[in-house]
């Protein structure tokens, strides 16, 4: 048995979970910020707030790798339960399609297509049709939708549809989660992986290895392959994502790691400010398009983007392993909800920040509503999704979940199951 395997750490690991439900909960916020910034997005508000900026920077580079990581501890808690279970290692495929499929379909046709159809709406106004809602461009929307058949171009490309859209990461999490069965799969590299693991993140390898990584794939990777979000040609996002996964599947039993993380978590702390202090400064300088740093500069800055991300990591994961060691009702019902709340909440966002623009109120009380109202078809969708039955596997809930939220069978359940 490895050194990390051994001592290996309980079936339940609460600070996994509240931690991936608070970088929910801030990609949540995120999308409201992006309402606000001055950087292109589906609906945007009248009040544009450059100064938020620097504070969206503050997650920008390690959220959604923080989420592909714990996804990927969630994974390997979901294939040891499977293993325990005496089921082979292709349920873990089966499992995770069955989970992760349903709410794809059912955003890309029912739940995204009401982002498109107000992102074409307002590309309209922008454009000067008076009324947009009667324009050719929009009539019979969703089966042009549905079917591809909608000419939706503008100055920076077509719209492409039916679009997956802020599910992408979804999508994204299936493919990584059919990927890693089918290596698994292979005799004798779950072993060689995890040996490697074993070997690699021991003492300051924890910090040394990860972050060479994010370096060399921030240094090659990401001057070619802009992330798109669109499977293919996606290659640094892939790179970056997939290697967070499997990280966390490799690592998430390992209680040498999560010693580690914890001694390690106030330095990291430390860089990650410094780190976020020097990216946001270059970002904000160089914001223009017109405005082009020298190579080096680049270069560098991308050394300070790639230590951003892994020592805000680090930081969040030590901190969470030193202080939420504790379950209750609470993340019993937010480690469920987390899901349908996130497959919810852009639509929402969008739909309610559209018509909050034409009102004209200020800035604070809008983006008050905002909030409010997103928080509110968040847990409206998840309360709805608890009463349908299997239905409500669109909306990412199993129905053995809705006893788990109330307390029963809690204990019993594979940690961060969606």
């Amino acid at each position: 048995m490895s050194a990390i395997a051994s001592p290996a750490l309980p079936g339940r690991r609460h600070d996994l979970d509240w931690i991936r439900v608070g970088a929910f909960m801030l990609l949540i916020l995120y999308h409201v910020g992006m309402f606000y910034v001055p950087w292109d997005w589906h609906v945007k508000s009248t009040h544009e707030i450059a100064a938020l900026e620097p504070v969206m920077m503050l997650t920008n580079p390690w959220r959604l790798t923080l989420l592909f990581l714990v996804s990927g501890c969630a994974t390997r808690f979901l294939a040891d339960s499977l293993s325990a279970r005496g089921r082979g290692g292709w349920a873990l495929a089966g499992s995770r399609t069955l989970r992760l499929l349903p709410p794809i379909l059912f955003a890309m046709f029912v739940l995204v297509p009401p982002q498109s159809y107000y992102e074409i709406y307002e590309a309209l106004r922008g454009l000067g049709v008076a009324d947009p809602a009667h324009s050719p461009v929009l009539g019979d929307f969703w089966v042009r939708y549905a079917t591809a058949s909608g000419d939706w171009c503008g100055d920076t490309g077509c719209l492409i549809t039916p679009t997956y859209n802020h599910l992408w990461f979804v999508v994204y999490l299936l493919i990584y989660s059919l990927v890693l069965t089918a290596l698994l799969a292979v005799p004798g590299v779950r072993r060689g992986l995890q040996a490697v693991a074993d070997r690699a993140f021991r003492g300051w390898g924890l910090v040394v290895w990860p972050l060479a990584w994010l370096l060399l794939i921030r240094w090659t990777l990401a001057p070619i392959f802009e992330i798109n979000h669109a499977l293919i040609a996606d290659w640094y996002n892939h790179a970056l994502s997939f290697s967070a996964f499997l990280f966390g599947f490799l690592t998430a039993r390992s209680e040498t790691v999560r010693q580690g993380l914890i001694r390690l978590r106030w330095p990291a702390l430390t860089a990650a400010m410094l780190a976020w202090a020097g990216w946001a400064t270059y970002a904000w300088i160089y914001r223009a398009e017109d405005a082009l740093p020298a190579e080096a500069l680049r270069m560098a800055m991308r050394a300070v983007y790639a230590l951003d991300q892994w020592a805000f990591i680090v930081a969040i994961l030590g901190f969470g392993a030193r202080w939420l060691n504790h379950g209750g009702p609470v993340l019993r019902y937010l480690s469920v909800g987390v899901f349908p709340f996130y497959i919810a909440h852009q639509t929402v966002t969008v739909v309610v920040g559209h018509h909050l623009a034409k009102l004209g109120l200020p800035v604070a009380v809008e983006a008050g509503v905002l909030i409010a109202a997103t928080a509110l078809g968040c847990l409206v969708t998840y309360e709805v999704a608890r009463r349908i039955g299997w239905l409500g596997l669109l909306l990412g809930v199993k129905p053995e979940t809705r006893s788990a939220a109330a307390g029963v069978q809690a204990a019993n359940r594979p940690p961060l199951a969606a």
